[in-house]
């Protein structure tokens, strides 16, 4: 039964605009049973081909039937399901997960695989596995307190867990001293022996003559193809393996295992898991506030741009410089009167007429000095500023120019403090007013304090605060806001129109939009003062993380390194080695203890 066959397999890398070659045309054919050593230079193809033989790797062209089934057009997930089934590795440097024991180490393939019922395997399950490995004393030992032939053994076993069709292995005795390499290739001439196809690979002639077929690579190209002795080819029939199917469905046992896998690798570090942790939670925080403080600076702004009011026009006298003659019967002034005929006007809603000034405001032994808006009650609309408490004037209290006021949250707080000022009267230019009700807050505009205002009647700000005859500036609200250019024609014709008066769009004002430019910046400043804090933080921590991380990488290799100069002392100098080992047994106690593994 053909386990492999190759046909006319390349495989080409690309490194930029030049074509690197691999493999070119190979054609091999492996049947059940065998013991195949692939042997070559650094660079001949061999791990290439083993890659590809693994389903690690897909090549460039040519077909690959694995037990029977073209697999060289397979998706990812269809190969890494194959894999799986039928095939079982042996690496180099073993592979083996350092926080969980050889038992563990031996199931993890049972976690990813489709079938969950170990009785199946005709080998046993991972405790049997391990004592046929001669590791029955060691199942529970993690791979750190194991020799480098045991811990080799323990990826024996782990690569039978799954009743594979064929094991792949890599240098399998590279990291190993000679008694470990010879022990290890013992135990897989007894597994080819049992019926289980080998591909090993291997550039030491003395282990290749343990198989009973080496193949030589040259230059992507098979060379040389040795059988020797009587092939153990196993008849077809030999093992009964399921049809081939990719695992879809997700149960309870695998949500375990993912589960469990999952909270064994945040234990097995704590540091570094804290570290991430910790960092994931301060970026999360801070993503929170930022879109919090984000949607708050977008309510504020709204508020404001709000309490301007909408579809309003403000009609002005602009100062002329360079004393131009006006012209006879020009207006210089507006007055109540046209205030009210502008109201009159199609499309006008609400006028509000202003006559402004500044003023010091006394209430018994406390005085504060604050801007006088004398104003009419559609105020109230154009402005969207209802009193919070209290009420506002009436259309009566205007015209019979009562002394009335309306005051801002500021003066509140420098008159009265915690102290309710509705029914309390306060003097202003000495004259009594009645206080009747406090405005919303409105924050600033440019550098002026919106809530540092009084409001009162117009004809009560014209003939009693100010002894003025005139009105300084009107707003007017138009019903619809498609209606504003039609509205502004009508208040031209009403009115003698000079280069000095102008008509606005308070929208578009630029000194009407200073607050609102300044609250935004206000916000973004805050956002940056806020990440300009905590990135830094951030940063650190997770400089912290990847340098465990890497450290955590490196100590695998350091272990390595470790491992191969125990065995040259242990070769060389065995009178020194008992000594050698006590070093090493500290600096791995050392590495373990920085990264916080058991």
């Amino acid at each position: 039964m053909k386990i492999i066959e190759l046909k006319n397999i390349t495989k080409t890398y690309q490194l930029g605009s030049i074509s690197v070659s691999a493999l070119n045309g190979v054609s091999l054919d492996i049947h059940k049973g065998e013991f195949v050593a692939i042997m070559g230079a650094s660079g001949s193809g061999k791990s290439t081909l083993l890659h590809i033989l693994g389903l690690l790797d897909k090549p460039t062209e040519g077909s690959f039937s694995l037990a029977g089934k073209e697999v060289s057009k397979l998706s990812d997930d269809e190969l890494a399901a194959f894999r799986n089934k039928f095939l079982g590795f042996i690496f180099q440097s073993f592979n083996l997960l350092s926080r969980v024991s050889a038992k563990e180490n031996v199931e993890l393939p049972l976690v990813y695989s489709s079938s969950r019922d170990k009785s199946k395997n005709k080998f046993g399950n991972s405790e049997e596995l391990l004592k046929k490995v001669g590791l029955g004393d060691r199942i529970n030992h993690k791979p750190n307190e194991l020799s480098g032939g045991q811990q080799q053994r323990v990826a024996i076993a782990r690569s039978l867990i799954n009743n594979p069709l064929l094991i792949l292995a890599d240098e399998p005795t590279g990291n190993l001293d000679t008694k470990s390499a010879a022990e290890i290739i013992g135990f897989l001439k007894e597994l080819n022996d049992s019926g289980i196809t080998i591909v090993m690979v291997t550039h030491e002639p003395d282990l290749a003559q343990a198989a009973n077929r080496i193949i030589k690579l040259q230059d992507g190209n098979i060379i040389a193809d040795e059988r020797k002795g009587t092939q153990s080819i196993v008849k077809d029939g030999t093992d009964n393996y399921e049809a081939y199917h990719v695992h879809k469905a997700i149960n309870y046992m695998r949500v375990k295992d993912y589960f469990y896998q999952a909270a064994r690798a945040l234990f097995s570090n704590k540091t570094r898991s804290a570290l991430s942790i910790l960092g994931v939670l301060i970026g999360v925080t801070c993503l929170i506030a930022m879109l919090a403080l984000g949607r708050g600076a977008q309510e504020s702004v709204k508020q404001r741009i709000s309490s301007l009011g909408s579809n309003i026009l403000m009609v002005r006298i602009e100062t002329q410089r360079g004393g131009v003659s006006l012209g006879s019967g020009s207006p210089t002034r507006f007055t109540i009167k046209d205030s009210q005929e502008i109201k009159g006007l199609p499309d006008i809603s609400k006028v509000a007429a202003y006559c402004n000034g500044n003023a010091q405001i006394v209430y018994q032994n406390k005085n504060t000095n604050a801007s006088i808006t004398g104003t009419t009650v559609d105020y109230v609309d154009i402005k969207n500023s209802a009193p919070t408490s209290g009420r506002f004037f009436t259309e009566q209290e205007t015209t019979s120019r009562t002394k009335v006021a309306v005051i801002g949250q500021t003066v509140r707080t420098a008159l009265f403090g915690d102290q309710n000022p509705i029914g309390e009267f306060i003097k202003i230019k000495g004259i009594d007013f009645f206080v009747i009700g406090i405005l919303p807050v409105k924050g600033t505009s440019g550098w002026r304090d919106m809530d540092n205002q009084i409001i009162v009647p117009l004809n009560t700000a014209m003939y009693r605060l100010f002894g003025k005859e005139y009105v300084d500036n009107m707003e007017v609200q138009v019903s619809d806001a498609s209606l504003m250019d039609r509205a502004q024609e009508r208040i031209k014709k009403l009115l003698i129109v000079l280069p000095l008066m102008k008509l606005y769009n308070q929208l578009m004002q630029k000194n009407k939009f200073k607050h609102i430019i300044i609250l935004v910046l206000g916000w973004f400043f805050l956002v940056i003062g806020v990440a300009g804090l905590v990135l830094p933080i951030l940063q650190g921590i997770l400089v912290m993380a990847i340098g465990l991380f890497l450290l955590s990488r490196e100590s695998g290799y350091i272990k390595e390194k470790l491992h191969i100069i125990n065995v040259k002392v242990q070769n060389r100098f065995p009178e020194i080695h008992a000594e050698f080992h006590k070093v090493r047994t500290k600096a791995e106690e050392f590495v373990n203890k920085i990264l916080g593994n058991k």
